[in-house]
């Protein structure tokens, strides 16, 4: 796309939390730092019956808790009302999309972005109608939300709607995990340093632990949690797309398929998790009533519309391999839950210890070098390294410590992750969105352990809220010699 061109991104389910709390501020965002050209609208789609007045000032009473801060232009806010509107919609109903028709003819010559956020069984109806209606140019785009499908067999009966009405080079699946600012600089670190490119592999990297740990529950959220559980709701999406930018080789170049091609032959790498290795690399679990944020919680089966009966994993901890000559006989523990003791997304690349050591402990390493990526509350990169203790005292003795290699202090802000995948999906740049391929490849790895555990009976293990997850996931990685980082 031409940059200086303007566009409609439609927001479907414009109503909705994430077009709220999320995607409304970021494309302010865009709009105030210039990133989004004169004549852009933002048309937010939603079966509430409201006024675009209406609209406009719930945006703005959002708009006092998100930029606490008072992060705002007051010119920018006013060229930003301009821009948006609402629309009253059943999605459903075809007759009903006439208001977005007479809309988009107003401004023929912008470019269309639909950004598809509502329930996945809405996608190829929303595709359909936009179809019907003539509203699909030849350079509209689609971005669809997860999660997309909740098995191999699901997933492809809704990436088959959505590709009768749009080509694939078309069609954005987001994960807002890689708009992370961090999460980018893992490519920044791994193929533009001397430093690490040449130590990033079996022979030098002892394993890796990527972390997703939530202390919130479902937040009313139970019915749909409750079909998805934690491995398809963040082990087949969030985590192995982290782990592919860990794992993956370096690409031809840093466009989009260069860089999908790559992350592909990661995940069809991942040695299948089943039989007996189910039991010895796997752990369910389901959080029971305990104390989070000093506050007495409920347990997963006690929450609102929750089922006595229900066997939903809220916490997943798998020893993950990868059969190729970078990564064989590293292993890889990934780990997610909710209500666990505190709110953290981190990576930790464990590198080995030096083959003898020089200095007081019986010619062992006293710890190992780490390089640790947190993504979540605050981003930060840091190096942990062997240092002498300053002083007079008798032999050499050594301390661990951090190498802060983090943004300073006094950095422009960060831009929110939507913001980075909003902008990119503007540019027509699909380098950090999920191709089909991807997705179906990553549901084939996962739906084994899923039919794995069902076939098995391995129902999840309960944990206390407010604690780490079950024993049972700390035995997981302590059975090879290792344990979970904690700072």
């Amino acid at each position: 796309m031409n940059e200086k061109r303007a566009c409609d991104i439609i927001i479907f389910g414009g109503h909705g939390d994430l077009a709220l709390r999320k995607l409304i501020p970021a494309l302010f965002h865009l709009c105030q730092d210039g990133y989004l050209i004169e004549g852009t609208r933002i048309i937010a789609v939603s079966r509430e019956k409201l006024t675009r007045q209406e609209y406009t000032d719930l945006i703005l009473e959002r708009f006092k808790t998100t930029f606490k801060d008072q992060s705002f232009n007051e010119y920018f806010l006013e060229r930003f009302k301009n821009n948006l509107y609402y629309l009253s919609i059943d999605l459903m109903q075809e007759k009903a999309y006439a208001p977005l028709i007479d809309l988009l003819a107003k401004k023929p010559e912008n470019e269309r972005i639909n950004y598809l956020s509502t329930a996945p069984s809405l996608f190829g109806v929303i595709c359909k109608f936009l179809n019907t209606s003539k509203l699909i140019m030849p350079t509209s785009r689609v971005v669809l939300e997860k999660p997309i499908g909740n098995n191999l067999e699901s997933s492809q009966v809704i990436n088959d709607e959505v590709a009768r009405y749009f080509d694939e080079s078309a069609i954005f699946r987001i994960d807002h995990y890689l708009g992370k600012d961090t999460v980018q600089n893992i490519l920044a670190l791994r193929f533009s340093n001397m430093l690490f490119a040449p130590i990033w592999n079996a022979q030098y990297i002892d394993h890796i632990q990527i972390t997703v740990a939530e202390s919130v529950g479902l937040e009313g959220r139970w019915g749909y949690y409750n079909n998805y559980g934690a491995m398809r709701d963040m082990v087949q999406n969030h985590l192995l797309q982290l782990l592919c930018l860990i794992a993956m080789e370096p690409p031809s170049s840093l466009d989009g398929n260069s860089v999908r091609d790559e992350k592909l032959k990661v995940i069809r790498s991942l040695r299948a998790i089943e039989n007996e290795a189910l039991a010895l690399k796997t752990v369910r679990g389901q959080y029971a009533a305990g104390v989070s944020d000093q506050k007495a919680v409920p347990g997963f089966l006690e929450e609102d519309g929750g089922n006595a009966n229900s066997d939903t994993e809220t916490f997943v901890a798998l020893r993950v391999d990868i059969d190729n000559w970078r990564w064989n006989g590293v292993p890889i523990y990934l780990r997610t839950g909710k209500r666990l003791r505190k709110r953290y997304s981190e990576i930790v690349i464990d590198f080995k210890d030096i083959p003898h050591s020089i200095f007081p402990k019986g010619g062992q390493c006293i710890d190992s070098n780490k390089l640790v990526i947190r993504l979540q509350p605050d981003e930060s990169i840091s190096m942990f390294i062997m240092n002498k203790i300053p002083g007079l005292s008798e032999g050499m003795r050594l301390q661990r410590v951090e190498l802060d290699l983090n943004i300073p202090k006094n950095a422009p802000r960060s831009p929110d992750a939507y913001e980075h995948l909003l902008l990119d999906v503007v540019r027509n740049n699909p380098t950090l969105f999920m191709r089909r391929d991807e997705v179906e490849a990553a549901w084939i790895w996962a739906d084994k352990i899923l039919e794995g555990w069902k076939k098995q009976n391995i129902t999840p293990k309960s944990y206390t809220a407010g604690t780490d997850g079950p024993s049972a996931s700390i035995a997981l990685i302590e059975r090879d010699g290792r344990s979970w980082y904690e700072k």
